[in-house]
């Protein structure tokens, strides 16, 4: 079992940045993929992110590309989620989550374990 906890969500201005950090609890973190998901209010989970187990892939959502950069540092167990340029439409709860396998990284069902997530909120 691999617990996850997010951190750096707070409220912020259009146009500002943030940084989030997912911390696992187990070094098998870095034998997982690791996705970023966001939710607002009366939407569906939606994929953002995601990177490679040694951190040498990613992927993004069209809605975050060239603002939103993932990184990992496997020695602290820890994934990162840096934004930029944020826009009001970004607000929402956002989860990190771990799965084995990158082929279906973009679908939240596939994914074993979730954090609880953090709250983004950008005013406008």
């Amino acid at each position: 079992q691999v617990q996850l906890l997010e951190s750096g969500g707070r409220l912020v201005q259009t146009g500002g940045s943030l940084r989030l950090s997912c911390v696992a609890s187990d070094r098998s973190f870095r034998t997982y993929v690791m996705g970023w998901f966001r939710q607002a209010p009366g939407k569906e989970r939606e994929f953002v992110a995601a990177i490679f187990p040694s951190g040498s892939g990613t992927d993004y959502a069209d809605s975050v590309l060239g603002r939103f950069t993932t990184s990992r540092d496997n020695a602290k167990n820890t994934v990162y989620l840096e934004m930029n340029s944020l826009e009001y439409e970004d607000t929402a709860v956002y989860y990190c989550a771990a799965r084995q396998y990158w082929f279906g990284r973009r679908v939240p069902d596939d994914y074993d374990y979730w954090g609880q997530g953090t709250q983004v909120t950008v005013s406008s």
